[in-house]
């Protein structure tokens, strides 16, 4: 496929977007822009959330840094000149809810009069079934399948073999949170983040931070996380959370980066994998 030809492409909204030719200017929110890199499409630049500030959150930026793609800004306080500069005839984003994009303000996209494609990152869709359709967007703009997917999917079971064969020799208990400051820490429910329903598919022994409010995560104060004695702590490692630091947690628990924004590839989630299983294993 040339990029001369017709595009179209149906997101996790049901909103198909169409174009006179493939899209070769993509700018994206940061998460879908790492992914759509490790499955070579480059963008043009890539914006961040709410939660990001004026530079580009190495924990979520994955490969885009190392290869020079430029951050635009913050999500929705984006000014919309510097996304007219960029010259986008595309915009990527991911949706939580299967109704909106995340990171952007639609009514800035729909003024630049270019598509917008939101694909989903929430619990509705397994982890495979997230990278599936990340890579079926990467093959609809190469016109095939995307570049290097076959090695990365490869490389992303010969992780999860490792990963179930140290979940398999371990007996450790996995906790995953994100710290909000010396008052507050987030428990993530691992049935609401389909990386953590992966790993518990694994083999990987995952707390429940039990009864409370919240759908994603339980906010309690550090005493919880004494309470539940993980034995391995994920810590959310994106620059707007708190680190861990000695708050709550048990001194022989030990500490492992978890990017909540994971970037959706098979590369990304290999590395994350293997990362837990030398963990386990240790």
């Amino acid at each position: 496929m040339s990029g001369a030809q017709p595009w179209a492409f149906t997101d996790d909204r049901g909103v198909e977007s169409v174009a006179a030719r493939v899209p070769e200017r993509v700018v994206a929110y940061v998460r879908a822009g790492a992914a759509l890199l490790d499955l070579g499409v480059a963008p043009v630049g890539v914006y961040g959330s709410g939660h990001d500030g004026a530079g580009l959150d190495p924990a979520k930026a994955g490969r885009l840094g190392d290869a020079g793609v430029p951050y635009l800004g913050g999500g929705r306080g984006l000014d919309e000149g510097v996304l007219r500069e960029a010259r986008p005839d595309l915009v990527v984003d991911v949706t939580y809810d299967g109704k909106g994009p995340y990171a952007l303000d639609e009514a800035v996209v729909e003024r630049l009069g270019i598509p917008l494609v939101a694909l989903s990152v929430g619990n509705e869709l397994s982890l495979p079934g997230i990278l599936g359709r990340f890579d079926a967007l990467a093959g609809s703009l190469r016109g095939g399948p995307a570049a290097g997917a076959g090695s990365g999917s490869s490389g992303l079971a010969d992780a999860e073999d490792v990963l179930r064969e140290a979940a398999g020799r371990s007996a450790l208990s996995v906790l995953a949170l994100s710290g909000g400051g010396s008052g507050q820490v987030h428990l993530a429910r691992p049935a609401a983040w389909p990386e953590l329903v992966r790993l518990a598919a694994l083999g990987v022994r995952l707390v429940d931070p039990g009864p409370g409010a919240g759908v994603n995560w339980l906010t309690t104060d550090w005493g919880r996380v004494g309470e539940l004695r993980p034995d391995v702590v994920l810590f959310d490692n994106r620059a707007h959370a708190a680190p861990p630091g000695s708050y709550g947690i048990p001194d022989a628990a030990r500490l492992v980066p978890w990017n909540p924004e994971t970037p959706p590839s098979p590369d990304a989630y290999a590395r994350f994998f293997r990362g837990v299983a030398e963990y386990l294993a240790s």
